[in-house]
């Protein structure tokens, strides 16, 4: 059978696919690609670049735009066929086949759009993934360890995760629910980028030297871009131009306002001020929980996961940079990491008609049932990531080398590595 057949009938049970082309479904996917790779480029890549310092803003942005190009010929190549093609014997595990998509012609279909529309909507799925887990590594990192790295973890983690989850593997066979990416994307991004934090050490000067954002419009500019991009992200996966369109979008809309206020108002009674950083740190993390509930959940749900997000993931990334002192640059882990998988697991709760979810009128639930395939879900991701992750950052370690030199550092990427400035002033 269709691995992405299996995928549509996982997402929305009881619903049967016809291999019949839907113009409305194919034209909102083709929006909705374009949408999420909006949320790379430039959205990411603002978001991002505003957050480091002057004199390392070029190489961020060069870091997403080549991450976007790299995971786009290695997609089509064969990462697309490890995550969604049929697996033999190991399907449970890794999907084989599909190299070059040689099986995706013109009259393939997923369901009611052409099989190349899922294959493009997925591929800016992966080409996000590792480019959020360059704010982990951020202003130290070789650009040469960042592309080999980004190729490596795209093979051993993003496409099996994806694999396990949407390409008929072992935890959808489970029954676990993640819409969106919750841990395909979040969690594998948050547990990478940490891993990468603490194996290349903090950067010159932290915790004690402050290295505040060097440009606080470029961050924000990019983070409307994600919050809009984000729509097809979310609304996106419902993989059809109907109402679990229309709901995704809205509950995503309500989680991200959510966890702006929250956060927000976090930072503001303890420190005394509400800052730019804070209320769009906040919408990030509103969105990321959201992600793998955002099919399954009504507005309430929304809101509460959105609050939920903001609290939580402010309190996390405290934590994190001044409890343990891990210089996960742009935090990533307490935001995507943290929010991921608070999101998979909320998604138990508020999937139930009685939180105001979509479940069914007629489907036998029950919560504790589903939070514990959610938990496994969740600790089943972080566990592989992380020493899959380990193990790629030696191996390029050995290769190439992880970090620039301690001058080079000080100096700044921009000019080391790539000859520029991001300002001529």
């Amino acid at each position: 059978m269709n691995r992405i057949l299996i995928l549509l009938i996982t997402i929305f049970p009881g619903v049967v696919f016809a291999d019949e082309l839907d113009t409305g479904d194919t034209a909102w996917i083709l929006v909705s690609t374009a949408l999420v790779l909006f949320m790379t480029l430039p959205g990411l890549a603002l978001f991002y670049s505003g957050l480091v310092r002057v004199k390392n803003v070029l190489s961020v942005l060069m870091q997403c735009f080549a991450i976007a190009c790299l995971v786009s010929i290695l997609w089509m190549v064969f990462a697309y066929g490890l995550a969604f093609g049929d697996g033999g014997s190991v399907n449970q595990i890794v999907g084989l086949g599909n190299l070059m998509i040689s099986d995706v012609g013109m009259d393939s279909m997923s369901g009611t759009i052409p099989e190349i529309v899922f294959f493009m909507f997925q591929m800016t799925f992966a080409i996000i993934t590792p480019a959020l887990i360059i704010g982990g590594f951020a202003e130290r990192m070789k650009f040469s360890s960042v592309l080999l790295f980004s190729a490596l973890w795209l093979t051993l983690v993003y496409a099996p995760v994806c694999h396990w989850v949407w390409g008929g593997g072992w935890l959808a066979d489970k029954g676990f629910m993640d819409f969106a990416g919750g841990s395909v994307v979040h969690i594998n991004a948050g547990v990478g980028a940490i891993v990468a934090a603490l194996v290349l050490g903090n950067r010159r000067g932290f915790p004690d030297k402050p290295m505040a954002p060097h440009n606080m419009a470029l961050t924000v500019a990019g983070a409307s871009m994600l919050w809009v991009g984000w729509f097809g992200f979310n609304a996106g996966s419902a993989l059809a131009s109907g109402s679990g369109a229309g709901m995704a979008m809205a509950v995503t809309h309500i989680s991200a306002a959510a966890g702006s206020l929250a956060w927000m108002t976090c930072e503001w009674v303890r420190s005394g001020k509400p800052t730019v950083l804070g209320i769009v740190t906040g919408m990030v993390a509103g969105l990321g929980t959201i992600t793998p509930a955002s099919g399954y959940v009504g507005p309430l749900g929304g809101l509460l996961i959105g609050i939920s997000a903001g609290v939580v993931c402010y309190f996390a990334t405290q934590y994190i940079k001044r409890g343990l002192k891990i210089d996960d640059s742009l935090d990533v882990f307490p935001v995507h990491g943290v929010g991921g998988a608070l999101g998979c697991l909320l998604t138990a709760v508020f999937y139930s008609n009685s939180y105001g979810g979509l479940q069914s009128a007629d489907e036998a639930y029950s919560i504790s049932s589903q939070f514990g395939v959610q938990a496994i879900g969740v600790v089943a991701t972080i566990v592989w990531c992380a020493v899959i992750t380990f193990v790629i950052l030696k191996l390029v370690d050995m290769m190439v080398g992880l970090r620039v030199e301690e001058d080079e550092e000080i100096e700044g990427l921009d000019i080391v590595l790539h000859n520029e400035r991001g300002y001529n002033i």
